[in-house]
């Protein structure tokens, strides 16, 4: 399977009638594995910032987790496995694998657990496969 047939199959699927906004896994050295088309461009200092949080858990909450410009308040996630962000009526979650970051963006009315089971099911089954 293809790193974007995980995007579009896995990702960006329908749920309960919602969908992610956008979606990326992208390999810990920041490189792009695969993105939906309106994932945001990002710059590589953002992905630094997200990666030493699951090193040091906590170091985001002070300045927020930034992703594209858009700067997302750190809230409840899974020390050094799940990052989770909000900003206004939208959202992130963000999967750490073993070689990969899992990126899932939503809006409302989309919730913040929607998206979070999206996300952490793909993060969850690529670390069963030492991904």
């Amino acid at each position: 399977m293809s790193w974007q047939s995980y995007i579009d199959d896995q990702l960006m699927y329908e749920v309960d009638g919602q969908h992610l906004k956008a979606a990326a896994i992208i390999g810990n050295d920041g490189s792009v594995w695969a993105q939906s088309s309106g994932f945001p461009q990002y710059k590589p200092e953002e992905i630094s910032a997200i990666m030493k949080d699951f090193d040091e858990p906590g170091s985001l909450a002070p300045t927020g987790l930034h992703l594209g410009g858009s700067k997302y308040m750190v809230i409840q996630g899974e020390s050094g496995a799940v990052i989770r962000g909000k900003k206004g009526t939208s959202g992130i979650t963000v999967k750490k694998t073993t070689q990969a970051l899992i990126f899932g963006l939503y809006d409302e009315p989309m919730t913040p657990g929607q998206c979070n089971v999206i996300v952490e099911k793909l993060g969850d089954y690529l670390i069963d496969q030492g991904l």
